[in-house]
């Protein structure tokens, strides 16, 4: 028996692609309405829809009037303030073209509008949208203020919690070896593996063969150890029960020491050849060894004080590394929430006491970012929550830096979700005692298209450098995928945040490019351009439709990316993920024609990557 996590987040059963491409002011031509029928009936035909730019660039949609000659009077209704339109005549009829303009201040979204023509004592009208699009404008300088020198250095990844209600999760035979597939095409770096449950490898010390069993463990770390980069992150999450006090805590004071002999002997066992223990020999069958281990689960959230975790990290990492020199660690690993506040989940309260009395060797700093811990949060306040995940990294980069010794540290979000919430035995609300726990989908659906691109973008920007979602297999709660290994939508998210930006320590990083937008409210943009040229600009729209919103369907959004700024380009393509978007097969991307304006339409929350090849 392990002492259990306060957090812990168990498993449940188990989930729109519409784009518009055209240049600003192009739209299909729609029939007209028209007067009462005379011999020569008045008639008026115009785009059914007109895309006016933010930034005043001009707009033109021919108008064909029909049935009359002469001058025609023009007049145009419901057009938002700020937006303003002129009709000039062309040629010798009636017809002619009108001048659309708009400015940042017209809010982005679509306004019903008509344009009435009145000739020779007939009146006809046509009706049309007018939307005012956002403008993200490239260019091709780099943003040195942004991510880690100017240069995108995040890796996608991924977690496993390995317990009763998961360890079988890989199964044998073909079952296995489609779930590693499905698990490598998600390109996942040092997965981190959070062992809890009967998954704690040590039940008892009687000094009896007993006293181990890692059955249950390896059911999920060795399929993991033979997948993707075959380097792993252990989280020694917990301690075993017999170390723990009367509430189920770590006993700092009595078993500090056989915490870190029992993880010394979790090394000997995957890398270096075993142990020997009650007359039995215990040792890994996979020739991976793990190279990277995580000091404890959100020691804030499990009764470890500051100063008592220091403890902990000072005898736990020399004691590894007695086995095994080579090994990176991963200190911290806070559960992180109201940096400022004075609370338990702030960094503020614990980091300064870890910086002054670590002495044992720090590779990265984890924290765990998710954006509420209830259900009624609205979708406002999970937008609103991850400006906040990126001061949060700002400041561990900044603590940091006032020691000589970690001042060169990453800092790696190795959890992140929309909800960390779960019920308890009788189907409460663990985070809101009294309140009834609803299944919360956010983290599985469209909602989500829009929301883990936002924090990856911020994120990246913010010099964070690996994101690990919580968790891969479960159920529409928080996963990637299903307990049966079929993939959700935000599977396919992360996929793509791991192919359009990929980032490994033996290659080079991909530049940030500077980008200015004329709606940064609703609308994120992240542009990046690789060694060989090639610049990928992603585009999320996370604009909601009502404030109360919660799992709502967010509001349309057009943008035009701007990319005049960057030269020339050979050939380009466009891949969208949202509501319309199969969880089964995923998005696929589409040639289209590269230009200097492309106007992208998400009609709802949702994310396209657009990508500019040499």
């Amino acid at each position: 028996m392990a002492c259990p996590l306060s957090v812990p987040r168990p498993h449940f059963g188990m989930a729109v692609f519409a784009l518009a491409l055209a240049l600003a002011g192009c739209a299909q031509t729609s029939t007209s309405s028209t007067s009462t029928t005379t011999a020569s009936t008045l008639t008026v035909a115009m785009a059914s829809s007109v895309v006016v730019p933010q930034d005043g660039a001009a707009v033109q949609d021919s108008v064909t009037i029909a049935g009359a000659s002469g001058t025609p009077q023009i007049s145009i209704s419901g057009l938002p303030s700020g937006i303003n339109s002129q009709f000039t005549a062309t040629g010798s009829g009636p017809s002619g073209v009108v001048t659309f303009t708009g400015a940042s201040s017209v809010p982005a979204g679509s306004y019903p509008a008509s344009l009435t023509v009145s000739l020779a004592g007939q009146t006809a009208t046509q009706n049309f949208t007018v939307v005012s699009a956002v403008v993200a404008k490239v260019q091709a300088s780099t943003a040195t203020n942004l991510g880690i020198g100017g240069h995108l250095e995040q890796f996608i990844s991924t977690n496993f919690q390995i317990a009763q209600w998961t360890e079988g999760f890989f199964g044998t035979g073909a079952t296995t070896a489609a779930r590693q597939a499905t698990l490598n095409s998600l390109q996942p770096q040092h997965i981190r593996l959070q062992a809890i449950g009967n998954a704690v490898p040590m039940t008892a010390d009687t000094g009896s063969a007993s006293d181990w069993n890692f059955t249950p463990l390896d059911q999920m770390v060795q399929p993991i150890l033979a997948s993707a980069d075959h380097s792993p992150m252990f989280q020694i999450a917990v301690a075993p029960g017999w170390m723990c006090d009367a509430s189920g805590h770590l006993d700092v004071t009595n078993h500090l020491n056989d915490f870190a002999d029992y993880a010394a002997n979790l090394v000997l066992y995957y890398n270096k050849g075993g142990f020997d223990w009650g007359g039995t020999h215990f040792q890994s069958p996979s020739a991976y060894p793990i190279t990277w281990w995580a000091i404890f689960n959100e020691p804030n959230a499990n009764s470890l004080s500051a100063s008592d975790y220091v403890k902990v990290y000072n005898a736990v990492v020399p004691a590894m590394l007695a086995v095994d020199p080579t090994l990176k660690f991963s200190a911290v690993e806070l559960s992180d929430y109201g940096l400022g506040s004075g609370g338990a989940g702030d960094p503020e309260q614990y980091m300064p006491t870890f910086l002054a009395g670590v002495a044992a060797p720090v590779d990265t700093i984890g924290t765990h970012l998710y954006g509420t811990c209830n259900q009624l949060s609205t979708d406002t306040d999970l937008f609103n929550a991850v400006p906040q995940f990126a001061a949060n990294v700002t400041y561990f980069y900044q603590a940091l830096r006032g020691d000589a010794t970690l001042a060169a540290t990453p800092v790696w979000v190795d959890e992140i979700n929309v909800n960390a919430d779960y019920a308890d035995s009788n189907g409460m609300s663990v985070c809101n005692p009294g309140q009834v726990w609803v299944l919360d989908q956010r983290a599985t659906n469209a909602f989500f298209a829009a929301w883990k691109p936002y924090a990856f973008s911020l994120l990246g920007k913010a010099g964070n450098q690996a994101l690990h979602h919580w968790e891969y297999s479960g159920g529409p709660q928080y996963d990637e995928v299903d307990s049966n290994g079929n993939t959700l939508l935000s599977y396919w998210v992360d996929k793509a945040l791991a192919n359009y930006f990929p980032f490994t320590t033996a290659a080079a990083a991909p530049a940030i490019l500077a980008t200015t937008a004329t709606d940064s409210a609703t609308v994120e943009t992240l542009a990046t351009k690789s060694a060989n040229g090639t610049v990928t600009i992603m585009i999320v729209d996370r604009a909601v439709n009502a404030s109360t919103d919660n799992n709502g369907s967010g509001a349309p959004r057009t943008v035009i990316v701007d990319t005049s700024a960057l030269g020339g380009y050979t050939a380009a393509n466009l891949m969208t993920i949202n509501a319309a978007t199969s969880a089964t097969t995923g998005p696929s991307a589409a040639g289209i024609t590269p230009s200097s304006r492309i106007a992208i339409t998400l009609p709802g929350y949702g994310v396209s990557f657009l990508t500019l090849m040499p």
